[in-house]
């Protein structure tokens, strides 16, 4: 009995895992042992926007950031850490585009390393901002996560000037006039 009850398990598990797709990008080798988007991006209208983003945390220097600090202006939000491979390819395009914007704040949300490794990756790859360090609290991953979760790394979230949601880039940023036109729209959308 206890032989028919294991090998049914197996069955089940085998069955579960084989046709998953997400089981088999972080099983199969080719996602490396992480889940990451496929690039969509969703923008939502500003009528369909949930209730503004309440979230804080400290930097890698040891320096508090939270929604209060950025409210009335609309900001990036960039969900990575340091040895995902598309957090990598897309650092540089990030760093052109919060020189671009300038006036529009961008925050990273390192979701695993530790301080020293988030500085070495910002020296690295001349990333002009600074990152919550998310890893041991995952404060701000939950924060999100009832609007438009992060739910693969890298994510890259737009936030408009009321602090809500407006657009997210789930996965590798391919083309950073994506992001770009997701920024315009916000800043179009009136004061911010």
């Amino acid at each position: 009995m206890i032989a028919i009850a294991a090998a049914a398990t197996a069955l089940v598990l085998a069955g579960c895992t084989s046709n998953d797709g997400l089981a088999g990008q972080y099983q199969d080798g080719s996602g490396q042992g992480y889940i990451s988007g496929d690039g969509a991006y969703t923008e939502i209208p500003e009528s369909d926007r949930n209730d503004p983003i309440v979230f804080s945390g400290t930097d890698e220097n040891g320096n508090t950031i939270s929604s209060d600090d950025l409210a009335g202006t609309a900001y990036v939000v960039n969900f990575w850490y340091a040895s995902c491979p598309p957090c990598r390819v897309e650092a540089p395009d990030l760093a052109e585009l919060s020189a671009q914007y300038a006036d529009v704040p961008f925050v990273g949300v390192n979701i695993s390393d530790s301080a020293e490794v988030a500085r070495t990756f910002a020296t690295t790859f001349e990333i002009p901002y600074t990152s919550i360090l998310d890893a041991d609290t995952a404060a701000v991953q939950l924060a999100f996560a009832g609007s438009v979760a992060p739910n693969a790394v890298p994510t890259t979230i737009v936030v408009d000037g009321e602090g809500r949601v407006a657009a997210r880039i789930s996965g590798l940023i391919r083309d950073p006039g994506i992001l770009a036109s997701m920024i315009d729209t916000v800043l179009a959308e009136g004061p911010q």
